[in-house]
């Protein structure tokens, strides 16, 4: 397809180069979604209350094939990975002194959300430091595992991090884990199509996915996966009909979470839709394309903004992200000045005391518009004002 942008909604006007916080979604689907919509409010009723039990089981069936997930009923829908966050660590069953272990380098929203309910216990949630820049994989893993103590209960572990955009060798982390009887729980945000999932492979006990990311689903489209032997933990995070169900599933996971009162999931339903249209334009081949596009250019930026990169320049760490770290005191002054003069669209974020600008790259983007961006970041360095 020689124009992308035709594929996508898109401001043509705007230079888009942060697919990671909330992906776009494909014509095609969007179209989908739309005649959801028109399904719910033709017959809201039989939509919701009916209808809608079978809708979701044949697009979580196509997602599980998708996660390469044996059991689609391991699978359940949710809005975003932040509430699937939420629904796990609030039913954990942390008691005083017992410890979660993470890296220092996790999602914001994630570690506040662990924070709050480890706090409420009297346990502790251990953000173990992860030297910068990584060197190797056996390092890394080696490192993070010194946070491991008596007390530690369960791991909780980007796929692939939000501010950093590093890659972290999920599988591996879980194996060890569950050598050492640890629960593992990985905040998969940006993994589903950025990488391969296979659930059945990394045995995770717990994983949560955006499908409006990377898979290009509407927005409000995630999912968590339970191990079977884990869901008992999970409690609803909101109590409905599901609760003593008058015509109970063989699973009180969906029953729990899957209908939780008045609400459009048509987003839910267009999963098969995203497939198929990655299906069609073999979008294996082009998360490739996009990655070398984003290594191609990484250098020169790093070069511009005087740092070093915080990984190896090489698929084993880096997907369709990079993440530069910079220097300047107004990070959000600077995402919005790139913003308003430069009609740029790029996330300039805080890791605690360190500052990452990512752009991210898919089939729309080009080298051009990494021109623009590399162009823009010229002209306000000349500024010396928030660089």
């Amino acid at each position: 397809m020689n124009n992308w942008k035709d594929q996508f909604l898109l401001d043509p006007s705007i230079t888009f180069l942060n697919f990671g916080s909330f992906g776009a979604t494909p014509k095609p689907v969007f179209e989908k979604y739309q005649q959801w919509q028109r399904v719910l409010e033709a017959e809201p009723v039989q939509f919701i209350a009916f209808d809608g039990y079978q809708y979701l089981a044949t697009s979580r069936e196509a997602l599980a094939k998708f996660l390469h997930c044996t059991d689609k009923d391991d699978i359940v829908f949710v809005t975003n990975p932040s509430f699937a966050v939420n629904l796990v660590a609030k039913n954990f069953p942390l008691e005083k002194g017992d410890e979660i272990l993470a890296t220092n380098i996790e999602y914001g929203a994630c570690d506040r959300t662990w924070e709050y309910y480890c706090n409420k216990a009297g346990a502790k949630y251990v953000r173990q430091p992860i030297s910068l820049p990584i060197t190797t994989k056996e390092k890394f893993i080696e490192d993070f595992f010194k946070g491991v103590t008596p007390k530690t209960k369960a791991i909780f572990i980007s796929h692939i991090t939000s501010a950093t955009a590093l890659i972290f060798p999920v599988k591996e982390i879980c194996a060890i884990a569950k050598q050492k009887g640890l629960i593992t729980f990985v905040d998969g945000a940006h993994g589903p199509a950025q990488v391969e999932v296979n659930l059945d492979e990394l045995e995770a006990d717990f994983y949560t996915g955006a499908c409006h990311k990377w898979m290009m689903a509407p927005k409000g489209c995630s999912f968590l996966y339970a191990h079977k032997k884990v869901q008992h933990i999970c409690d609803p995070l909101v109590v409905s009909w599901g609760y003593k169900a008058l015509k109970p599933s063989h699973s009180s996971f969906l029953d729990y979470h899957q209908m939780i009162g008045t609400r459009d999931f048509s987003a839910f339903l267009c999963v098969e839709e995203c497939i198929a249209f990655m299906e069609k334009h073999d979008w294996k081949n082009m998360a490739k394309t996009c990655h070398q596009l984003v290594l191609k250019n990484a250098t020169r930026f790093f070069e511009l903004l005087g740092s070093t990169p915080i990984s190896p320049l090489t698929s084993e760490w880096i997907g369709q992200m990079v993440s530069i770290p910079i220097k300047t005191k107004e990070p959000e002054q600077l995402q919005r000045k790139l913003f308003t003069d430069y009609k740029i669209e790029i996330p300039v974020m805080r890791q605690d005391a360190d500052v990452y600008l990512r752009y991210s790259i898919n089939a729309f983007n080009s080298e051009a518009q990494l021109d623009t961006l590399y162009n823009a970041l010229v002209e306000i360095k000349k500024e010396g004002v928030l660089l």
